[in-house]
Parts: C-alpha cells; structure tokens; sequence
C-alpha cells in the first residue's frame, strides 16, 4: 500500500526536499503541501492523507495548534512533528496536541521515512534525543503537587486565566480584584518562571495543562 502524505511547512524549500525524498521512496506518495497551519489543518480534511509531517512554528496557527484541530477533525491522519525545536515544552505540547511523532530537522533522511512509515502503521516514534527526555519525564519523581510549586494558589489562577486567553482587565473581574493586583500578580509570575513575556507564559502554562478559564 502507499502511503500518501501532506507536508506542512512556511519554507518552500523544506517541502520540495520533502518532496523529492519521498519521490525515492516506493511506497510514499506526497499528495498535498502547506505553508502554515490553517492550510494544514484544510489538507487533512480535504486531502485524507495517513501522515501529515508538520512543523511548528509557521505563521498564523501554529503546528502545535493545527495538530490539536486534526485530532478534532480528522483524527485518522497521524501528525508527525519535523523541527528544529528538541526543548521539553515543545516536545511535551506536540504529544499533548497529538502528535505520533517527533523528529528533528537534520535528522538521516532513512529516520525521517522511518518515523512517516511508524506512525503510518499506528506506532509512536520518536527521534533519540526526543526519546530520552520522554524516559526521563516519565521515570521523575511524580508528586501530587500542582503545576507551578513556585507560584502561590493565586498566581496559578491568574496564570491559568492568563493560558485560557482572558486579558488583565476580564481576569480582575473574574477574580474580584483591582487592575493593578492583577498586574502585580503577573509580574511576579513572570519574574518566578523566568520568561520574557505572555506569550511565553502562556506556553509554558498550556504545555502544562492550564488554560481552563471555567
């Protein structure tokens, strides 16, 4: 059987590669490209291929957001990641969106058909270095203590709201307290996780499992 495919990538140049090793395979077939997320998530509904390899960072919805729509919408296509992002947060939101694979750009081109050719018979599969932080996550320590230890119960709920979308001014509704608390709050969790800004606090809190405004 043949197995078809759709790559998703912004760089034209990754997808011809993409392209041509597929093209010196038997068995593979490239049947759709898209250069951002949105037109990723289009491809796997119209197109029906059996692996989408997809990237992360392209423009407008993200890889890790288009894997999630798939797994609404066309369950049946499996995503495998290609990146050059091997950092715990990336790898971890990828499985969390659904992805059956992740392989790191510069990767053997015999590694990449092999992870196309795993997740298209329904196995998971992983590059070695993603592999090893997957062993090392799962064999931690596992306490029962909420995500965040640093942060106080208030400043998880400020950052759960914060991953669930809501703005300074709708989070000091809904917690019952001035704009300016709600700031401070904000500035003491950013400073405590050590990240630039909402964008990256908003990441780190998904890849985590907030986001739930209630």
């Amino acid at each position: 059987m043949t197995v078809r495919i759709v790559v998703a990538d912004d760089h034209g140049i990754v997808r011809e590669g993409l392209g041509a090793l597929l093209s010196a395979h038997d068995g593979y077939e490239l049947v759709g490209t898209a250069a951002d997320g949105a037109e990723a998530v289009r491809s796997a509904v119209t197109l029906r291929p059996d692996v989408l390899v997809m990237d992360i960072q392209m423009p407008g919805v993200s890889g890790i957001d288009a894997t999630r729509e798939i797994g609404r919408v066309a369950p049946e296509v499996a995503v495998v990641m290609l990146t050059m992002f091997d950092d715990d947060e990336s790898v971890f939101a990828a499985v969390r969106a659904g992805a059956r694979g992740y392989v790191l750009k510069g990767a053997a081109p015999d590694n990449v058909i092999r992870a196309i050719a795993a997740v298209a018979a329904g196995e998971a599969i992983f590059g070695p270095g993603v592999a090893r932080r997957a062993l090392a996550y799962l064999s931690g320590p596992r306490a029962d203590e909420p995500a965040f230890p640093e942060l106080t119960p208030r400043e998880r709920d400020v950052l759960n709201l914060i991953a669930g979308g809501l703005g300074n001014a709708a989070i000091a509704a809904r917690l019952g307290v001035a704009n300016a608390t709600v700031g401070n709050h904000i500035t003491s969790i950013f400073a405590k996780l050590q990240v630039a800004g909402r964008a990256e606090a908003i990441i780190r809190a998904r890849s985590a499992g907030l986001g739930d405004p209630g």
